[in-house]
């Protein structure tokens, strides 16, 4: 009477353990095929190139280096 008790009790949870893995693995399933369907449809833009310093107007370049000479001046006569 208690082995039948204590197999009935393993055989619940093996049934019950088993379901757990099997709704994981399908859930696990199911994400991986949503996420590659949506990247696939609504693929992520590419990143925008930022200008590079070569082509910067040179007056810009003139003003930035006399606000960070008059920034580094006051600074040093405090």
């Amino acid at each position: 009477m208690q082995s039948d008790i204590v197999a009935q009790g393993l055989e619940l949870m093996l049934y019950g353990m088993g379901s757990v893995v099997v709704f994981l693995a399908l859930l696990v399933v199911c994400t991986t095929v949503m996420s590659t369907t949506v990247n696939r449809l609504f693929p992520e833009p590419l990143p925008v190139r930022r200008a590079s310093r070569k082509t910067a107007p040179v007056e810009q370049d003139e003003e930035l280096v006399a606000v960070i000479s008059a920034a580094v001046h006051q600074h040093r006569t405090r």
